[in-house]
C-alpha cells in the first residue's frame, strides 16, 4: 500500500494544474481511484471460464431416451448438448457477446471438441469440451479435479495463450448427472488457495454433489434441486451474471428468469430449481 500511495503522490504531483481549482481536485481524484481499481485482486485481469458437456448418450448413460440422432454421444455435431439449437456450441457461437478464437478436434482421448470463445467486452474466456457420451464418468472426475484446483491446462493462442482446467476461476458441467449411475473410488481435495466458483446443470445436481464439491473448496454459483434440462441458455444467463461481478442471488434470479422463458414452468418452480450455495 505504501508503494502504491508513493505512485499516486507522484501522479497527482506531476499533474498539471491549468484548470480551475474545482476541475484540477476532480482530475486528482479521478486519478487516485483509477489507481486503487488498478491495484484490486481481478481487477483488468483474464478470468477463464472452463465447461464440460457430457455429450447426451442414449446407449450409455441412464437417461430417458431421446430421438437417436440427437442421443448419439459420438456425434458432437448432432448432439442435444453440442449441435443442436440450444446446445453448448451452436448457442454460444449465436450469442453476439462472443467470438470463437479457437476449434480444436479431438485434443484427447475422451473430448471429442474443444472450443475457446473470447468475451468481446471483457478479458475473459471460455473454454467449452465436448467428451463423448460414454465418457461421462471420467467427464465427472475432471470437473471436479478442476474444482479442487488440479490438472491446469495450457491452451494456446494466437496470440498468446491460457490456462484453464484447474487454473479455471469459474468451472461448469453441463449434462445427464452421472453420479445417479455410479460412484467414484475416490473424491478430490482442494489443492491450492485459489477461489473458484462451479455450476452444475444437470439432474438433482445439488443433492448428488453437495459433499463432494465441499471437500473441492469451490463454491457453488449455480446447482439444481430437481429434473431439468441443461441447455445452454440457463448457462448463459449465469455467466453473464458471473462476468458482471454480479451476486449468487442476482445469477440464480437471472438463470430462473431465462429457464422460464424457454421451458414455461413457471418461475416459482424455476426458483425453487436453480439455487445456489451450500
Amino acid at each position: 500500500m505504501k508503494a502504491l500511495n508513493d505512485d499516486v503522490a507522484s501522479v497527482i504531483r506531476e499533474t498539471p494544474v491549468k484548470t480551475t481549482p474545482i476541475i484540477n481536485i476532480f482530475l486528482k481524484i479521478s486519478i487516485l481511484i483509477m489507481l486503487l481499481l488498478v491495484a484490486l485482486p481481478g481487477f483488468n485481469q483474464v478470468r477463464v471460464i472452463h465447461v464440460l458437456v457430457a455429450l447426451c448418450d442414449n446407449d450409455n448413460q441412464g437417461i430417458v431416451k431421446v430421438p437417436r440422432k440427437i442421443g448419439n454421444g459420438q456425434d458432437p455435431a448432432n448432439n442435444l448438448y453440442w449441435g443442436c439449437g440450444y446446445g453448448v456450441k451452436t448457442f454460444f457461437k449465436k450469442q453476439s457477446d462472443w467470438k470463437l478464437v479457437r476449434q480444436i478436434s479431438k485434443p484427447n482421448s475422451q473430448v471429442l471438441e474443444r472450443l475457446v470463445f473470447k468475451h468481446k467486452d471483457s478479458l475473459v474466456y471460455l473454454v467449452a469440451d465436448a467428451y463423448d457420451g460414454k465418457e461421462i464418468k471420467q467427464t465427472t472426475i475432471d470437473f471436479l479435479n478442476y474444482a479442487a484446483g488440479i490438472s491446469k491446462i495450457t491452451i494456446n493462442l494466437d496470440p498468446g495463450s491460457i490456462v484453464a482446467g484447474g487454473n479455471s476461476n469459474l468451472i461448469c458441467y453441463i449434462g445427464h448427472d452421472g453420479l445417479m449411475d455410479f460412484s467414484l473410488d475416490q473424491y478430490p481435495k482442494q489443492a491450492d488457495k485459489k477461489k473458484r466458483e462451479v455450476i452444475i446443470l444437470a439432474c438433482a445436481s445439488k443433492n448428488f454433489f453437495q459433499n463432494i464439491i465441499k471437500k473441492t473448496g469451490a463454491s457453488p454459483l449455480l446447482w439444481t434441486t430437481n429434473l431439468m434440462c441443461p441447455e445452454a441458455y440457463t448457462l448463459d444467463a449465469a455467466i453473464d451474471s458471473w462476468i458482471l461481478h454480479e451476486t449468487p442471488e442476482t445469477t440464480c434470479e437471472k438463470a430462473a428468469q431465462t429457464y422460464n422463458q424457454y421451458q414455461k414452468c413457471g418461475i416459482k418452480g424455476a426458483r425453487k430449481l436453480l439455487v445456489s450455495g451450500f
